[in-house]
């Protein structure tokens, strides 16, 4: 069995046989374990334009109520992979080093980090995106080269249709598997052990 923590509750990781959801109803905040997680902690308050959505709505920088403390807790704790946009201001808050592309980098504390364009699984959009993951052993090999993808999310380009907004946060099927795999292989790692 493996975690989803902070999912949509119709999303991709819902309907799976050895997934367990957990969507803003149940509350991710209060997952307490026992099992391998795969973490998407919301990243409103903590991307680049963080700042933008607190001059619209009031959003206040940096406070998403503990969200990707607990994710980041939780991938810790049980291992699995958190996953957030790059240049998110969380992992310098949290203390993670910046990864960069092209392969995964150990940090002091032991787990991985990298970044991955999710258009090279599958998303219309770039969406890049920075990886932390804990496990015993160098998670797998990505497509580290950069993609562009035929859509982008936001205004920056012109030359680009703009996704809307359900389809520009949703997780790519290859993606998610990927995400899943990495998730698994901590939880079989853990049965080797024993």
């Amino acid at each position: 069995m493996i975690a989803a923590l902070f999912v949509e509750a119709d999303g991709c990781y819902c309907g799976l046989p050895d997934v367990d959801p957990w969507d803003i109803e149940r509350d991710a905040r209060t997952y307490a374990g026992p099992h391998p997680v795969v973490a998407h902690p919301p990243c409103d308050r903590w991307h680049q334009l963080s700042a933008v959505n607190h001059k619209r709505w009031g959003f206040v920088i940096n406070d998403d109520g503990g969200c990707f403390a607990s994710a980041l807790a939780s991938v810790r704790a049980f291992g699995g992979v958190l996953e957030h946009p790059a240049e998110t201001r969380a992992f310098k808050h949290h203390g993670i080093p910046e990864p960069i592309t092209g392969g995964w980098q150990r940090t002091v504390d032991g787990e991985w980090v990298t970044e991955v364009d999710q258009a090279a699984y599958g998303h219309r959009a770039r969406k890049r995106s920075w990886l932390l993951y804990a496990g015993a052993e160098l998670p797998p090999q990505l497509r580290w080269k950069p993609t562009k993808g035929t859509h982008q999310i936001g205004w920056f380009d012109r030359q680009r249709p703009v996704m809307r907004k359900r389809e520009a946060l949703a997780t790519p099927i290859e993606f998610r598997d990927i995400l899943l795999s990495m998730a698994r292989s901590v939880q079989s790692q853990s049965l080797e052990a024993v």
